[in-house]
């Protein structure tokens, strides 16, 4: 219910706006029961940043297993975006600097991992099929990720605007943005 409440506020005021004392009244405890389940507002943070992880990884899988292997690639790069332009204080508190040290949060660590594995598998099954050129999937999912989470971040932070970009033009740009990636790794034939 902490949880819960705290992504509300997130979304509410922003990732600066959230504190232990608010998500406790909005979970309706006493404003000393958080302290029972997180140590300050960084582990507070670090469950709200978690579970937005979960929930990005069920996204983009769920858009692979829509779209098959064929595709795979552009359909994880449109869900990404989609689900940031989405959550887009969840996203900053996932990716901003609100958290000073991930490291002290091995689950988060660990559910942040798994949205960059399942990247990487897109990756090891492309290279299978032979569509991606061989070497270190996660040398190439880390190129991938790099130019949508770019695209993700300016949706988020309203640099699109500035270019008229919106709606479906956004997902055209993320389709143009994975086509570049593809035809930067894909598999020469000679």
């Amino acid at each position: 219910a902490l949880v819960e409440a705290a992504v509300q506020l997130v979304r509410e005021e922003g990732p600066a706006g959230i504190t232990l004392r608010e998500a406790a009244r909005r979970a309706g405890v006493t404003h000393a029961a958080p302290y029972r389940h997180f140590a300050d507002k960084q582990a507070l943070l670090a469950a709200v940043a978690e579970e937005g992880f979960l929930a990005l990884r069920d996204f983009v899988e769920q858009a692979i297993v829509d779209r098959g292997d064929v595709g795979a690639l552009e359909a994880a790069g449109l869900a990404y975006v989609s689900f940031a332009r989405d959550n887009p204080s969840q996203f900053r508190v996932m990716f901003g600097d609100q958290l000073r040290d991930k490291s002290s949060y091995p689950e988060l660590m660990r559910v942040d991992q798994a949205v960059f594995d399942l990247i990487t598998g897109v990756i090891e099954k492309a290279q299978r099929r032979g569509d991606v050129a061989s070497g270190e999937p996660a040398g190439l999912a880390l190129v991938a990720w790099s130019m949508v989470h770019g695209v993700a971040s300016l949706a988020v932070d309203g640099q699109m605007d500035r270019v008229g970009l919106q709606g479906d033009q956004v997902d055209a740009l993320v389709g143009r943005v994975v086509a570049t990636i593809h035809a930067g790794i894909q598999r020469r034939t000679t």
